[in-house]
């Protein structure tokens, strides 16, 4: 299984982290053996989960034009016509896709094209299904253009648990579909907004998967 590059700091120093609390268990409290043991099934059980959560299955790059494919694993939970108001500030079609702990966080690009403007946003942590975390939540707007002049905006938005943003766009740069764009640490959100005759074809609640589910075509 690998692991992503943004797990390897959190994994190594939480493992010696849990390593030195374990010896520490084992020494003070080697008259009551249930304690020690207890920890150490917890610190396993931890150190599986952060390897679980940081893990980053390898997704070949399929470049299709003229369609979107997913930016993130997880859940839709909103289609419907809103204004972005960070860089176009017109009427767009927003998807939305929701990620719980559970699912891979690696964001990836939904189109190929140029990167054209990236934003960063400090913020609140709301609920990242909250109908306003899109607005007021920590969050990085980064809008591609593809060859064909179509202008996409993928919003990573964080929930209440994550607290970092990754992204690694930069303006101007020549992205292609599926790529890596960044990372989100836990349970978050990312949000599409597209042209508004772009033809979805997916539904709310509908789980995809980023570079592999296709959201819809210009």
């Amino acid at each position: 299984m690998k692991i992503h590059r943004e797990g390897y700091r959190l994994i190594m120093a939480t493992v010696l982290l849990l390593v030195i609390i374990n010896i520490l268990a084992f020494r003070l409290f080697s008259n009551i053996p249930l304690i020690p043991y207890i920890v150490l099934i917890l610190s396993l059980l931890k150190t599986g989960f952060f390897l679980f959560f940081f893990r980053s299955p390898v997704r070949p790059l399929n470049d299709r034009p003229m369609t979107v494919t997913a930016p993130a694993d997880g859940k839709i939970v909103v289609i419907e016509e809103a204004i972005e108001k960070e860089y176009l500030g017109d009427l767009r079609l927003q998807i939305s896709v929701f990620m719980s702990p559970l699912n891979v966080h690696c964001n990836r690009y939904p189109v190929s094209g140029i990167v054209r403007e990236v934003i960063y946003h400090p913020g609140r942590y709301l609920v990242a299904w909250h109908p306003k975390s899109s607005e007021l939540n920590e969050r990085c707007t980064v809008v591609i253009e593809t060859e064909s002049g179509n202008h996409v905006v993928v919003r990573q938005i964080a929930g209440t648990v994550a607290r970092r943003i990754v992204t690694y766009a930069k303006p101007g740069q020549v992205v292609k579909q599926g790529e890596e764009l960044g990372f989100i640490k836990f349970g978050s959100r990312v949000d599409l907004f597209l042209p508004q005759d772009f033809r979805p074809n997916v539904s709310v609640n509908q789980k995809v998967a980023a570079n592999t589910s296709v959201i819809g075509s210009f």
